[in-house]
């Protein structure tokens, strides 16, 4: 099998193409990155792998037929991801996220090959109840350029496999927390963590510390992505990957346990995307697939790797 990983150098990717190898062991794994956020960690520490081979090119505007031609599936992971930031950019996460997107969506039709997109689930916005994948057009309220352009892409995405008869699936991925080597440090469990490495205090939203969000483990996201490829799920369906639903609250003991000296500020943010939503993953686990990442152990594991540095 020939598996295409874009963005496979960042928080996600560095994790999941050394899972994918490992699972499938006869794969060829190829990463396509733009080296946008100067990831370059993963490219030394996979240079020994021979079935693994790396093309830095701009999925936005590049033809890229030659590669998806010879695919069977995609695994599209490439996009700015910070949320808040995307506020100040929303032009560049249109130009970057949704016309690579495109880009990628009809390559994948012309030559029927399959397609896992990973979107978000921020796409719902605030929520007054547990929301899942059966929740109403209106209902949506996506709250940053990079929501809105998530939920634009996943209706780009679906109208083609309609209209093209070609077969993929959409991953809501929760708020991704778990250490790889290409991670980043910009969301909410990540940026904790990198804080109490700092000896900082704990930056906190004014109006998160009891509302609850939507958390995935790494290991998680890896594990449904190849649940998903060993059981040849690509019925063209939405789901909800999630490990939890928790507060900054529930966080927070958590961090207590490993230094009961942190600290925490409150600070203010650009974009509401903060306020409570509760999200639902059955329809994901009817298919079979049971989530065990837990939050505690990858918050040990992730100081634990940031305390070699010091």
């Amino acid at each position: 099998m020939h598996i295409i990983v874009t963005g496979g150098l960042g928080h996600i990717g560095s994790y999941l193409i050394f899972e994918l190898i490992k699972k499938n062991k006869n794969s060829k794994i190829t990463i396509i990155d733009n080296l946008l956020t100067n990831r370059y960690p993963t490219i030394f520490k996979f240079s020994k792998y021979k079935n693994i081979n790396f093309v830095e090119k701009d999925l936005s505007n590049s033809n890229i037929n030659s590669y998806i031609k010879s695919a069977n599936l995609v695994i599209h992971l490439a996009a700015i991801t910070d949320a808040q930031s995307s506020v100040l950019i929303p032009k560049k996460i249109e130009s970057n996220n949704y016309n690579a997107t495109k880009n990628i969506t009809a390559s994948c039709a012309k030559f029927k090959t399959n397609l896992i997109f990973v979107s978000s689930t921020s796409v719902y916005g605030t929520q007054k109840n547990v929301v899942d994948e059966n929740c109403k057009k209106t209902e949506l309220r996506p709250q940053s350029p990079y929501a809105f352009f998530k939920l634009k892409e996943e209706n780009l995405i679906k109208n083609s496999f309609k209209k093209n008869n070609h077969n993929g699936i959409i991953l809501r991925f929760g708020t991704i927390y778990g250490f790889s080597i290409g991670m980043r440090f910009h969301t909410a469990v990540n940026k904790f963590c990198w804080q109490l490495y700092q000896n900082k205090p704990i930056s906190i939203w004014k109006t998160a510390m009891k509302q609850k969000r939507p958390y995935l483990s790494l290991k998680d996201a890896s594990n449904a992505i190849n649940f998903i490829i060993n059981n040849k799920l690509f019925d063209n369906e939405i789901y909800n990957i999630v490990s939890q639903n928790c507060t900054v609250e529930s966080i927070l003991k958590i961090l207590k346990s490993y230094n009961k000296r942190v600290k925490f500020e409150y600070v203010n943010s650009k974009i509401m995307n903060q306020l409570s939503f509760e999200v639902s993953s059955k329809k994901f686990t009817r298919k079979g697939f049971r989530f065990n990442g837990k939050m505690s152990i990858e918050i040990y594991k992730t100081i634990q790797n940031l305390k070699k540095y010091k």
